[in-house]
């Protein structure tokens, strides 16, 4: 599975975009932006989404990946980490249907 970092380095690659061009784009300095393909840096979510449409990716697909990569690596070393994800799952549709409601 491919990390949020790999899928934005194998992107602008293919573009043939340039470090420094796609790190102006997002006003960052380039050494940021190598450091997020290379998942040593984590991209926030406003980057995430000026990513995608610098890459031509899928702005959904992509914050999906990011997203869940951020909850990933913060409960990986949980000894219930899959346990966690399914109440989570029933907490967020729990939150969801009471915040239609109100």
């Amino acid at each position: 599975m491919e990390t949020v970092g790999q899928i934005i380095r194998a992107k602008r690659e293919s573009l043939g975009l340039l470090l420094r061009q796609v790190a102006s784009y997002l006003d960052i300095d380039q050494a940021i932006l190598s450091k997020i393909e290379r998942n040593e840096r984590k991209p926030n979510k406003d980057n995430i989404i000026k990513l995608a449409e610098i890459l031509k990716l899928d702005e959904e697909d992509l914050l999906v990946q990011f997203m869940s990569e951020k909850i990933a690596y913060e409960i990986a070393d949980e000894a219930y980490a899959n346990k966690v994800l399914k109440v989570a799952e029933q907490k967020v549709k729990y939150l969801k249907s009471n915040l239609v409601k109100n």
